[in-house]
């Protein structure tokens, strides 16, 4: 593997913002990066299907991942760059890598429902031919078809392919492939925010996160405390920031994340057809829980305070 990429933490899957026009926004998506960067992420990752990659052209999609490579200093950037073609996602991997990119994000080939022996040969085509670390993404509620744990286990042998994100919302499925994988170098992601907590506490390494979007130190605070041992911690987060995963998901994503990143002036919430805007009744939900979160401090904060309190007692002169 040419590149050393650690899969470990808080992977925001990145909106692609659009102007009035349909336009991608590019000095939106810029910016939305650098504030990513500057919560603490561990990485981003663009044109996934909260992206919208799905509705970008070519051209777009590594214009995209050059933006955001663009923007940031220090944090690793993962393109997305499946299809349900191999030819195509091998040309999208190739353009990505060209552009820069640290890693790869590999949705399993959709609508085509490939049997499994199909999508190990179309993951190993794009592994032998690109020499980034790669993630194969198993989303069958997209893609209509399951990447089974005998197949992950088998493409964790390839030095390429560097780890699983999770989104089939199977978490016996999920941990079986972490345990079977363990003696690899190879990390097992979630890929539903609902799910990150428990996903971590069966061998799990982190998250490719919608909610990372809107909640970066909230997430990456719960992610860090799970990775630590500290369950009791990372479970108050995870319970602090369950309304919010639940909201984000009522309509397809990335329908609510770009409504709620409206609502926190990160960028627009235009959609590029044939994806519309959050409907009035669930906007009024989710505008309520996010008010709901910036009254209440996180864990996180209440925790550095209550240190800042004590060091301050425990100081000549101090308070008491």
């Amino acid at each position: 593997m040419s590149t050393q990429l650690t899969l470990s933490g808080v992977f925001p899957a990145m909106c692609t913002p659009f102007d009035d026009d349909e336009r991608i926004d590019f000095e939106t998506l810029q910016q939305d990066a650098q504030r990513l960067e500057a919560a603490g992420v561990d990485g981003l990752v663009p044109v996934g299907s909260t992206g919208e990659s799905a509705t970008l052209t070519h051209e777009e999609h590594v214009r995209v991942v050059e933006a955001v490579i663009e923007a940031v200093d220090d944090v690793p950037v993962i393109a997305g760059s499946g299809s349900n073609n191999t030819r195509e996602a091998l040309e999208l991997s190739e353009r990505s890598a060209d552009a820069g990119a640290d890693g790869l994000l590999l949705i399993s080939p959709y609508y085509n429902k490939p049997e499994q022996r199909g999508l190990i040969e179309h993951y190993r085509t794009i592994a032998d031919a690109v020499d980034l670390p790669q993630i194969v993404y198993n989303v069958p509620s997209r893609t209509g078809r399951s990447i089974d744990p005998d197949t992950a286990v088998s493409l964790a042998k390839h030095e390429n392919i560097a780890g699983y994100k999770a989104a089939s919302g199977d978490l016996g499925q999920i941990g079986e492939i972490a345990e079977r994988t363990r003696e690899d170098e190879f990390s097992v992601l979630s890929g539903d925010d609902a799910l990150t907590l428990p996903t971590l506490s069966v061998g799990g390494t982190g998250t490719i996160s919608v909610a990372a979007n809107i909640e970066p130190e909230r997430t990456c605070a719960m992610v860090g405390a799970a990775l630590d041992g500290d369950y009791t911690r990372a479970r108050e987060i995870h319970h602090e920031l369950g309304p919010l995963f639940r909201d984000l998901f009522v309509e397809t994503n990335p329908i609510p994340v770009k409504e709620a990143m409206q609502i926190r002036g990160y960028g627009p919430a235009r959609m590029r057809p044939p994806l519309s805007r959050l409907s009035e009744e669930h906007r009024d939900e989710l505008e309520a829980v996010l008010a709901e979160l910036e009254r209440e401090p996180t864990v996180a904060d209440a925790e550095s305070e209550s240190e800042s309190e004590s060091e301050s007692e425990s100081e000549p002169g101090g308070d008491q």
